[in-house]
């Protein structure tokens, strides 16, 4: 049987392009990294952020690719920052959002994760989400972004602090878990 090409990811986070290599291999999956500057649109759900960006990737490589795109949505803040994370979180860090929660009860939170797969037949997304709460001070060194202040729904530990917390519930991997399972059907299809 023939090998399979590595399928590009492309990021320019080297966090997520690890994780999704250590989720993918274990399914039997190779990919390959790829960092590329796009302009992101600006939408209210992942999934649509994570489509419209595969699709503007794929015009440029004409080859199967997919993207991910993430957002932590904070119920006291009407879902914000949600598909604006990454900007919020370079503009205000973890600290600042703790800084707009201080004094509120409300900490629910949840992390949403798309993949978007395309290749010439259209694209697909695949979604996951964790529930969880958001801690009262930055916690752990572990991990990236707003690891250190997620708390996933049945743990007492934020992803700052517990690996295993991650592995276990990660939406990133929920949504990439997806993906192989219908990638690996896709494949048998052929």
């Amino acid at each position: 049987m023939k090998s399979q090409e590595p399928i590009m990811f492309i990021t320019s986070n080297e966090h997520k392009f690890k994780e999704a290599e250590s989720v993918l291999k274990d399914c039997g999956i190779t990919i390959s990294h790829k960092r590329l500057r796009y302009d992101e649109a600006r939408k209210d759900s992942c999934a649509e952020v994570a489509a419209i960006s595969a699709e503007e990737c794929y015009r440029r490589f004409k080859k199967p690719l997919f993207v991910e795109d993430s957002g932590l949505f904070i119920s006291e803040l009407n879902g914000f920052p949600g598909t604006y994370s990454a900007w919020v979180f370079s503009c205000i860090g973890n600290g600042g959002v703790l800084r707009i929660l201080r004094g509120s009860r409300r900490r629910e939170a949840r992390f949403v994760s798309a993949v978007a797969y395309v290749d010439k037949s259209g694209v697909h997304v695949f979604e996951g989400e964790v529930q969880g709460r958001l801690a009262d001070r930055v916690r752990g060194a572990k991990g990236f972004g707003y690891d250190p202040i997620f708390i996933p729904e049945g743990w007492g530990e934020t992803y700052g602090e517990s690996d295993e917390a991650k592995k276990e519930t990660s939406h990133r991997m929920r949504s990439l878990l997806k993906f192989a399972q219908w990638f690996k059907r896709k494949g048998t299809k052929r």
